[in-house]
């Protein structure tokens, strides 16, 4: 990682003429609490929220996988925004825990909803849902999408490992989706930062069932088929890149944090949120948290709480929102839109 130090190549950009016609978000029924941790594998509860500021995760039930909880998102996205499924033209799913390596799990959504549109997965881990918001929104500024279904969902429950007390506690299930469709040019990506930066890939992994280390009965003994993290250097990283790639955003915007109204971070650890936004200048009533209830969702983080924000009624026309995506990869996006 360039002894720790992550250069920000100045490649920011603007899209618009993009807007975001719905939002659904799906959880789990299942409510796993810091107590039922402590009950179950001898965790101790206010470590959890002294360290991480989460009270509670949802873990999807036995029947239910990745794709599940997608199509529940989707669902009620295309819902809220009144959209036949047969208008869908373009499905963009973020995920890193699919429900098999292949067929895509977007594949499996796309059949479940009866979708006559192209359909394909994106893995970038935390940062997912705002690479394929990125990307759905190049579709439709060209005229290529009327109705992009962006999607962004993880079960981080089943690829955790009930020994790790400093990650197991971290993660929960959840999926949110957003539908996109042409709008004036004052809408959509006012400025927008993706990054990677592979050389810091091995601080967050699983390093075991893929081509580089096929999943065998060793494996699985090993516990290589979880996931593992240097927390400490993440939690570093994370705050920087945070910092860093909104300024940027803002710089090119021509923005100040007075302008946001709404800051959506990736609802990794509260003290990354606070940290990042007290270094920023964000007031803490203009950043947008629900991490005690649902944990790390990785890419379904992102949406969620968006959705949720905008089922509240707090998102009127004309509003900037600032949000970011960052984790394994290492990947980031952060963007400036215009609702």
């Amino acid at each position: 990682m360039n002894n720790g130090q992550v250069h920000i190549a100045p490649r920011t950009h603007t899209l618009t003429g993009v807007q975001v016609l719905g939002s659904g978000s799906y959880v789990p029924d299942n409510v796993v609490s810091n107590l039922d941790l402590q009950d179950s594998l001898g965790f101790d509860p206010e470590w959890i929220v002294n360290r991480t500021g989460i009270h509670e995760r949802r873990f999807a039930l036995p029947h239910q996988a990745t794709s599940d909880l997608c199509t529940q998102a989707a669902i009620r996205c295309l819902n809220t925004a009144d959209c036949d499924p047969a208008d869908v033209d373009l499905l963009v799913l973020a995920t890193f825990t699919p429900d098999m390596a292949f067929p895509s799990t977007a594949n499996l959504v796309q059949d479940r909803l009866k979708l006559n549109c192209p359909a394909f997965d994106i893995q970038a881990a935390c940062a997912g849902f705002v690479f394929a918001l990125v990307v759905g929104s190049q579709f439709v500024a060209t005229g290529n999408s009327q109705r992009a279904l962006i999607i962004g969902g993880d079960c981080n429950s089943r690829v955790i490992n009930p020994a790790d007390e400093k990650s197991y506690p971290l993660f929960g299930d959840g999926a949110g989706a957003v539908l996109l469709g042409p709008g004036s040019v004052e809408q959509g990506l006012i400025a927008y930062q993706l990054g990677s930066d592979g050389s810091g890939g091995d601080l967050l992994s699983r390093p075991a069932g893929g081509s580089r280390i096929p999943p065998t009965a060793e494996t699985v003994e090993q516990g290589l088929h979880y996931l593992t993290m240097d927390g400490r250097a993440i939690f570093k990283w994370a705050v920087r890149i945070l910092a860093d790639s909104t300024l940027a955003v803002l710089n090119h915007a021509g923005c100040k944090v007075r302008d946001v109204r709404w800051f959506i971070p990736h609802q990794a650890n509260v003290r990354i949120i606070h940290a990042s936004s007290d270094v920023l200048g964000f007031h803490r009533d203009s950043v947008y948290k629900n991490l005690e209830r649902y944990g790390n969702t990785s890419a379904g983080s992102v949406p969620i709480a968006l959705d949720e924000v905008h089922a509240e009624g707090h998102i009127h026309r004309g509003d900037r929102l600032l949000i970011s995506g960052f984790g394994s990869g290492l990947n980031w996006g952060t963007v400036l839109w215009r609702w």
